[in-house]
């Protein structure tokens, strides 16, 4: 199998694209938080146009699933299905805070915390460490509130990077002295995921389109799933 491969994500103010075929990565990101529904086609078929070739060429379509914004997941979520049922494709949803993460990690980075702001007084957060060159969660991903991430941030006891609008929003987050910022990470992109995406293809770790689920952390905010699903 080749490795062509599709990725958009339109989770949080971002909205990008990317694509992987024949070696090359194209991709297209913009920060645009209310036009996500208006350029992330444009923006695939664009990727699509400058490789040569067909989505139905891909091997499969991976995004992200979230956390972020409500809207944002929902965006994302629905053209996702939308474009993976017409071309017969496989997904693979990825995590934003793992992307973020995977960016600093490809900077050279080998403890990472990434938080998103989450509104409502709470971050999205995750600890990651660099496992092979990869992203992996330690722990859980979590929907917090500052007040009680802090603690353990605070004993944080070797060099870490922190990634995420949720240190922007609330800088106490990171005043631990071990922890620095990487502001180039500040937002998941598509590009972010490529190495995820790929290895998410070398494990097979795809699923049927029917299977695809925003994850939100928060339990109340509701999905509606492709007809005939519960």
């Amino acid at each position: 199998m080749s490795d062509t491969i599709l990725i958009l994500d339109t989770a949080t103010e971002n909205c990008s694209a990317a694509l992987h075929h024949q070696g090359t990565v194209y991709a297209d990101c913009a920060e645009a938080p209310r036009e996500h529904s208006q350029r992330i086609l444009p923006m695939v078929e664009s990727l699509l146009s400058q490789a040569g070739i067909a989505l139905a060429d891909a091997d499969v379509i991976a995004f992200g699933r979230g956390p972020g914004s409500f809207t944002g997941i929902r965006i994302g979520t629905a053209m996702v299905q939308g474009l993976a049922m017409g071309a017969e494709l496989p997904v693979i949803p990825l995590s934003n805070l793992a992307a973020m993460a995977q960016g600093a990690i490809d900077a050279g980075a080998t403890d990472v915390v990434a938080a998103i702001d989450a509104r409502m007084g709470e971050v999205y957060f995750g600890h990651y460490r660099a496992e092979n060159g990869l992203a992996v969660l330690q722990g859980e991903e979590v929907v917090i509130k500052p007040d009680a991430l802090q603690p353990q941030l605070d004993a944080i006891s070797v060099a870490t990077t922190a990634v995420g609008t949720g240190f922007e929003t609330y800088p106490q987050l990171a005043s631990n002295e071990r922890i620095s910022i990487n502001s180039e990470c500040r937002l998941p992109s598509a590009a972010m995921m490529m190495p995820l995406a790929k290895a998410g293809l070398r494990n097979n770790s795809a699923i049927n389109v029917e299977a695809v689920e925003p994850v939100y952390l928060r339990n109340e905010v509701a999905w509606k799933k492709l007809p005939g699903r519960e």
